[in-house]
């Protein structure tokens, strides 16, 4: 025999009230009413008592406001219970008058009974309706945690729900990592609400040429097109590397761009302008329809990049090398020699220049002949150094019979008081007209004009003792006046 109270036939509540099953014997009700899977309560039932409750955002909302309902229209309908008046009546209509009479008298006692304690039925419904309240507000909770937001990744969109509360939030649930150069829109920190779209655009780069200059940029767009646009390149006319719809990957590109640029061409007397997107010089000059020959060159580097509004001038370059040969100055070696007077020098070994032949470019530009240009030297022969000895002895002090006598006026009249003077013969040198042998012969060494005045003088002064004014003919008489 169950205990259960209210599902136990013929059992009654504290106050007399018949069970539910004893209702339904007393009245003819032979199964209660099932609350439906799709309705608030059944909502809400379920959600408490572990039944599958996934609902999206807009069925949720409307099953707790009909749960709502639920309790409110249970709160104020009273005890509920099954209206049995119409089927009593046809019973009555069937059977004989005392039956009938009977059973009025029996179904006005039960509803005076149930009528002295209407109560007991707001007694039985009220924890139905807490619990129903309860679990309607949870669910109201929920929901508004709940926001179904679109999220768009690299442009692949996806609908889902999150609890995040702003964008930073949505993006460290779903795990999308982003960088420096990757764009979010709104941007993180930015509240979500249901509804809402969430786009993210991964940065890429791009190595770029354009126009000669390399750099390396970021852009969000997928393709070359895009990145061009997003860049602000013109690329109308221009050269690209890349086809303009090619995707651009994650790890990026390397793009050469060059734009339509206007160049002037000087050439021959004549004036070209031309629009083009060369990448050098030699190319703008070729579409010009210029032909360059030999040495033909360009007023810029023909490798160089044509740039807008640029003027270029051909150069028509003719030229011939010439050799010429040039003299290598020899050195002078000195060496000291104690046995000559200071001031003495000896030449001991005559010097030899060398020669050097050398080639030059003589070249002429537009019919303008250039300064020419040393290309190569070559040494043909080795100078020869010149040897020479230098006298450190000091000078004698005086000659003794020979001071005092007017040197300076013999000096004068033999060679005009020139050291290094010789006569147009070529024997005799010096101050005082000395030939080699005499010179030798006094102690000198080398030639007489070779030698310092101070010695000259010394040799002179010796000779003048041995021999007097004899060597001096005709000048010899000056020594004495």
């Amino acid at each position: 025999m169950s205990t259960s109270q209210y599902g136990t036939p013929g059992a009654h509540d504290p106050y007399g009230a018949p069970g539910v099953h004893g209702v339904r014997e007393m009245y003819g009700v032979h199964d209660a009413e099932t609350v439906a899977y799709g309705t608030a309560y059944g909502t809400a039932y379920g959600a408490a008592y572990g039944g599958d409750t996934y609902r999206p955002a807009y069925e949720a909302a409307a099953a707790a406001q009909a749960a709502a309902q639920t309790v409110a229209q249970a709160q104020a309908s009273g005890p509920g219970l099954p209206r049995q008046g119409e089927r009593g009546a046809q019973g009555e209509a069937r059977e004989p008058g005392a039956r009938a009479m009977a059973g009025r008298r029996s179904a006005r006692r039960r509803k005076a009974r149930y009528s002295r304690r209407p109560e007991s039925a707001v007694r039985r419904l009220l924890p139905q309706a807490l619990v129903v309240a309860f679990l309607a507000g949870g669910t109201t909770a929920f929901l508004v945690k709940d926001k179904a937001v679109e999220l768009t990744v690299d442009g692949r969109p996806r609908t889902l729900h999150t609890f995040a509360d702003d964008v930073t939030g949505l993006l460290r649930e779903e795990g999308v990592p982003v960088g420096a150069h990757d764009m979010v829109a709104p941007a993180p920190g930015t509240a979500l609400a249901s509804g809402d779209a969430v786009a993210v655009h991964y940065g890429r780069p791009v190595r770029l040429t354009l126009d000669g200059e390399r750099r390396e940029v970021w852009t969000t767009a997928r393709t070359v097109d895009g990145a061009l646009q997003q860049l602000g390149v013109r690329a109308e006319g221009a050269y690209l590397s890349a086809s303009r719809s090619q995707r651009i990957g994650r790890t990026g590109l390397a793009l050469d761009v060059r734009t339509e640029r206007t160049v002037t061409i000087l050439a021959d007397g004549r004036t070209r302008t031309i629009r083009t997107n060369a990448a050098t010089v030699r190319d703008a000059v070729e579409e010009a329809g210029i032909t360059l020959h030999g040495q033909d060159t360009t007023s810029v580097p023909l490798s160089g990049f044509p740039r807008d509004g640029q003027t270029v001038t051909v150069l028509r370059v003719t030229g011939s090398r010439e050799v010429r040969e040039e003299a290598i100055p020899f050195e002078v070696r000195r060496t000291a020699d104690p046995t000559l007077f200071k001031g003495t020098e000896v030449v001991e070994r005559a010097g030899r220049p060398g020669l050097r032949r050398v080639t030059f470019y003589l070249r002429s530009v537009n019919g303008v002949r250039q300064k020419p240009r040393r290309e190569t030297s070559e040494v043909v022969r080795e100078p020869r150094a010149q040897l020479v000895r230098v006298g450190t002895k000091p000078h004698p002090d005086s000659v003794k019979g020979a001071d005092g006598l007017n040197w300076h006026g013999l000096a004068a009249c033999e060679s005009g008081g020139r050291p290094h003077a010789v006569d147009a013969s070529g024997t005799y040198g010096g101050l005082y007209q000395f030939d080699t042998h005499t010179w030798h012969s006094l102690g000198g060494s080398g030639r007489p004009q070779d030698a310092s005045a101070e010695e000259q003088t010394f040799r002179a002064k010796k000779l003048y003792v041995s021999r007097g004014t004899t060597p001096w003919p005709h000048c010899g008489a000056r020594l004495h006046s």
